[in-house]
């Protein structure tokens, strides 16, 4: 025991010598999409901030925050909250301070842990840059968020279904826990070829949670608008997605939370710089029982066969919150992977 205990203290010493540099960080606290905002004791300041990162976020059937937002002052800003995930610091000092500087860093004080400071002259100063940068502050959160759920699929993934979609070409990080349902070419009227599909969906517990990728051939950068992208969305899902009643289908809801879509680059530690277009909205069944839910996708050009892949994520989970599924789901989809990316 005693050789033991010695030989385990030397390797742990020798392990330390050939990584000096090497920090050992805590494990980060809190849950995912929650976020500590240090700000000084200014009523606009914390105002301001917590309109921003608090904010209702689109595309869920009942208000969901992007961030659980926690609220301190600088003077109470501790080792007890240095562990955090997700940290926001907002620092206003004239004499410190000549211009409004921001400061990324990742995994300071604990791991995975995301942290922006902003070290502003005047009260003003923030203000001002806040109203015209404090959208881009909460996506760099959002997106270290989805970074991380990425990292975790990269080591959980269904190996049968990734063969079945590497197949046609393309690769994405399909959670162990998904099954297929479906792995099909469907005949769509106006569309040249076939557009083949690929179904999948957890099941498991409280919530309903499904990843459909479909593609079929390009022939315009109009295929990339909104009202073509939700064309081919009610077309495909609504051949394939259906509910108890006969006749029933899913589609796309308009009234309350109509869609929208923006253009979306790489996640940080994704394979390359791509293009594509994200779309957010609701979907319903029709002409059948009251059902429905969240849904985003990532479309995308597959430039070498020359086909447009569209990967979507819709979930089904009554009467529960769905931020943080959603916001799971909406990662794997950034694990898509084209032909040219490889």
């Amino acid at each position: 025991m005693k050789k033991h205990l010695i030989f385990t203290l030397f390797a742990l010493a020798l392990m330390s010598c050939n990584n000096p540099n090497e920090r050992l960080l805590t494990s980060a606290t809190g849950s995912i999409y929650e976020c500590l905002a240090v700000t000084p004791n200014l009523p606009s300041v914390e105002h301001a901030v917590r309109e921003t990162m608090g904010a209702d976020m689109y595309g869920l059937p009942q208000m969901e925050p992007y961030f659980t937002l926690t609220q301190i002052t600088t003077g109470q800003f501790d080792d007890m909250f240095k562990s955090t995930r997700n940290i926001l610091i907002v620092d206003i000092n004239a004499q410190k301070y000549t211009q409004l500087k921001v400061l990324k860093s990742r995994d300071v004080w604990a791991k995975p842990q995301a942290m922006i400071r902003i070290q502003a002259p005047g009260e003003e100063a923030f203000l001002s840059y806040w109203q015209q940068n404090g959208g881009n502050i909460r996506e760099w959160f959002v997106r270290e968020e989805l970074a991380r759920q990425i990292r975790f699929y990269r080591a959980n993934t269904n190996k049968n279904v990734r063969a079945k979609l590497n197949k046609q070409g393309y690769d994405l990080l399909i959670p162990e826990d998904y099954i297929m349902i479906k792995n099909e070419k469907l005949k769509i009227e106006n569309v040249e070829d076939s557009v083949e599909v690929l179904w999948c969906c957890n099941n498991i517990g409280p919530m309903r949670k499904d990843v459909v990728v479909y593609s079929y051939p390009y022939t315009s950068q109009e295929q990339f608008g909104i009202e073509s992208l939700i064309l081919m969305r009610d077309t495909v899902l609504g051949r394939i997605v259906s509910a108890q009643v006969e006749g029933s289908h899913m589609g796309t809801e308009f009234k309350h939370f109509p869609p929208v879509t923006r253009s979306v680059a790489a996640l940080r530690d994704s394979t390359g710089g791509f293009y594509g277009m994200e779309t957010r909205g609701l979907w319903k069944i029709l002409d059948g029982e009251a059902m429905g839910g969240p849904f985003v996708s990532l479309t995308r050009l597959d430039q070498v066969n020359g086909r447009v892949v569209t990967a979507e994520a819709f979930l089904f989970a009554a009467g529960q919150k769905k931020r943080n599924a959603m916001r799971q789901q909406e990662a794997i989809l950034y694990t898509l992977q084209m032909p040219q990316d490889k």
